[in-house]
């Protein structure tokens, strides 16, 4: 390697850019061969630095998001749901929703994938550059009485209002003390009209009032979810069991 070699990589380090770093003396080799002018090579380096870090920040985003499995929108089985309005779920996928300050509720029976489209399109966000949070319910609440008792209620606060996109799964499977369904209509109140949120729970807005100490604080929040609001129901048989039988027959 010679002195400007080697005084051009320094010079690459010091700058931080790695892919071109990497990549400079393979790519002239290509330019070369191409008869490419200067602007076309340069444009080249350029590209490899701005796709690595476009990644890197996509990966940075997804594993801030912490979600409990990787679920995309192809992994998913519309014809188990017939009745599934795919159309939408490809246009939420877009997520122009998060910029509409919109949420979204997936409603419906146990096992019919309202988990799986929540993550898919929690993955799509952060591709698209949002910042997104994954809690269960019952997580969630856990972690905000804990964040309560440590007197870091306001920073946990904070960091779930800065979410574009906050994701809460499993409504309804576990029923909520009075703290905790105050503790989660804060959260969702202070991002409403302000930021977005997704959902997931397997009973209808009727049966609110059984997992909430009191109609009234299930009617709330139901008012605040549903005043910008994409309701999905899905119902219909749970696909995780029929993925169970089908493999015990084989």
């Amino acid at each position: 390697m010679t002195d400007k070699h080697l005084l051009l990589n320094s010079y690459l380090k010091k700058l931080r850019l790695p892919e071109i770093c990497a990549h400079f003396e393979e790519t002239a080799r290509d330019a070369a061969k191409a008869g490419q002018s200067y602007e076309e090579y340069l444009l080249a380096l350029v590209s490899l630095e701005i796709i690595k870090r476009d990644q890197n920040r996509h990966h940075r985003l997804i594993k801030q998001a912490k979600f409990s499995l990787k679920k995309t929108l192809s992994d998913f089985e519309f014809k188990a749901l017939p009745n599934l309005n795919e159309k939408l779920i490809l246009q939420l996928s877009e997520c122009d929703f998060i910029s509409r300050k919109e949420n979204i509720i997936f409603i419906g029976d146990g096992g019919t994938g309202k988990t799986h489209l929540a993550i898919a399109l929690g993955l799509r966000a952060c591709e698209k550059d949002y910042q997104v949070g994954y809690y269960t319910v019952a997580g969630l609440i856990n972690q905000l009485i804990e964040a309560r008792n440590d007197l870091r209620l306001n920073r946990v606060m904070k960091k779930l209002s800065n979410f574009d996109l906050l994701i809460c799964d499993e409504l309804g499977y576990l029923p909520l003390d009075q703290e905790g369904a105050h503790l989660l209509f804060q959260v969702l109140s202070e991002r409403y009209e302000r930021s977005s949120s997704i959902v997931t729970t397997n009973l209808g807005f009727s049966d609110w009032g059984e997992i909430f100490p009191s109609e009234r604080s299930a009617g709330a929040l139901i008012d605040r979810l549903t005043h910008h609001c994409h309701i999905v129901e899905m119902y219909g048989d749970s696909y995780r069991l029929k993925e169970g039988l089908s493999k015990k027959k084989n």
